[in-house]
Order: C-alpha cells, then sequence, then structure tokens
C-alpha cells in the first residue's frame, strides 16, 4: 500500500525523535547509574526501551507505507552535566516531540490515515506520560532540595 508523501515525512520524523530520544535517555540513565542513582537508572533505562520499540511500530508503519525508514537522521542530543541539566535536556525533548506529534496527527486526521494517527497517539501519550514525571521530578527538586532529592534517587539496602 503506497502511503502518502507527507504521511511518510511525518512518520519519518516521529522515527527520528524516538531515535533520539533512545540515545539521549539510554545515555542518560548510565550517567545516572555511574553516580549511583539506582532509581533514575532505573526509569531512564526502561524509557528508553520502551522508545526502542516505539521507534520499531513507526518502522513498520512506515515500512508498510512502502516508504524508507530514515534512521541516520538523529536531533541534537541534550545532556545533562548533573541531574537538573538532565531533567531540563528530558523535558525539551519531550516538549519538542510532543509539538512534532500534534502537528502529525493533525496531518494524518486531513489525510484520513487513521492507522498513523492512532500510533501517532500512542506515542503522543507516552510523551505527555513522560513530560509529566519530569515536571514531577523538577517540583520535588524545587521543594525538598536537590540534595535530598539525590539521596532519595538512591537504592536503599
Amino acid at each position: 500500500m503506497k502511503g502518502d508523501a507527507h504521511i511518510l515525512q511525518i512518520l519519518n520524523q516521529a522515527l527520528k525523535d524516538q531515535l533520539t530520544a533512545i540515545n539521549q535517555t539510554f545515555l542518560h540513565a548510565r550517567m545516572c547509574r555511574n553516580w549511583g542513582l539506582e532509581n533514575l537508572d532505573e526509569y531512564d533505562y526502561k524509557r528508553s526501551i520502551k522508545a526502542m520499540k516505539m521507534a520499531d511500530d513507526v518502522i513498520e508503519r512506515i515500512l508498510f507505507l512502502e516508504g524508507l525508514p530514515n534512521l541516520q537522521d538523529l536531533g541534537k542530543l541534550m545532556i545533562g552535566e548533573d541531574v537538573p541539566e538532565l531533567l531540563n535536556g528530558d523535558l525539551m525533548l519531550k516538549t519538542d516531540m510532543r509539538s512534532n506529534l500534534q502537528a502529525a496527527i493533525t496531518l494524518c486526521e486531513e489525510k484520513q490515515d487513521f492507522i498513523s494517527r492512532e500510533l501517532l497517539e500512542g506515542l503522543l501519550s507516552e510523551a505527555e506520560e513522560h513530560i509529566d514525571w519530569i515536571e514531577t521530578q523538577q517540583w520535588q527538586i524545587e521543594n525538598m532540595g536537590l540534595e535530598n532529592y539525590i539521596q532519595a534517587q538512591m537504592e536503599e539496602d
């Protein structure tokens, strides 16, 4: 089934966002593990695996529409040097991703590609859930202090 060129373009943008998220979240997970922040490591690691599975779904859809998935295009990684920067980088990534997905969903509606729309809505839901989680972490840092927050992210024996 030959897909619409615009739909294939937005699906490749969604793929680019997922590939960027995989790399950024995985690196952040390993940085947290190195810092002894096991809870953040575990959360980010699981997010990177989830992003990989979502990227796989997008690749499958592009191939079904007889398009070529572009795995060479990767967005700028926003790597933090400490926990607040790490969270800010992830928030910027997910906020940009949300904007891209909202526009893509609108295009799918216009083109009446409801299967692609459903796929993108799942990605949007995941991005919004991650944004909410990040904002919660930032609120905790602001209200309990960075030192207490970091201590809470260390695994208890």
